[in-house]
């Protein structure tokens, strides 16, 4: 008989903390010790954003769509990762960068128009296109405006 508690020891991987894992999650340390890694949650995941990761562990990728929230990836896992869903998801947040298009002085808000709680806000400047304004009290870190972006400048993390 494998004992699988050792076998884990000699697999287990330390995960970037800035990697975007799951909504709900205790912390990533139990998200380490715990993940057998059965891809259940991908399964569940009604978007398809959870994706196979580094070292077989599930990560949230936004190329794909954006977080519904649903609980399904929660409900869908066999161990005791998850907090209650009446508790935050997580504490992601979105972040634009330079390659942003109107960073670039041409007229984009693909991201504005997707962002639902609408943390993506355009201030108007003199000589330039409208600039992104980024609330992130507002931001629930959903991932709308990854996708959306035509030049992947926007990026949803942990925020530390």
């Amino acid at each position: 008989m494998v004992d699988l508690s050792k076998r884990r020891f000699f697999s287990r991987r330390d995960i970037n903390e800035q990697t975007l894992r799951l909504p709900w999650l205790i912390d990533n340390q139990v998200f380490v010790d715990g993940c057998t890694r059965c891809g259940k949650c991908v399964s569940a995941c009604e978007t398809q954003i959870i994706k196979i990761g580094d070292g077989g562990y599930p990560s949230v990728d936004f190329t794909f769509g954006e977080c519904t929230f649903c609980y399904q990836c929660a409900e869908a896992c066999p161990e005791p990762l998850f907090n209650a869903k009446d508790v935050q998801p997580w504490n992601a947040k979105a972040t634009i960068t330079e390659q942003c298009l109107a960073k670039q002085n041409v007229d984009c808000r693909s991201c504005g128009d997707l962002c639902d709680p609408m943390a993506i806000k355009f201030k108007p400047e003199i000589g330039r296109v409208s600039q992104p304004i980024l609330e992130l009290s507002e931001c629930n870190g959903c991932g709308a405006c990854v996708s959306v972006c035509p030049t992947s400048a926007i990026n949803v993390s942990n925020i530390l």
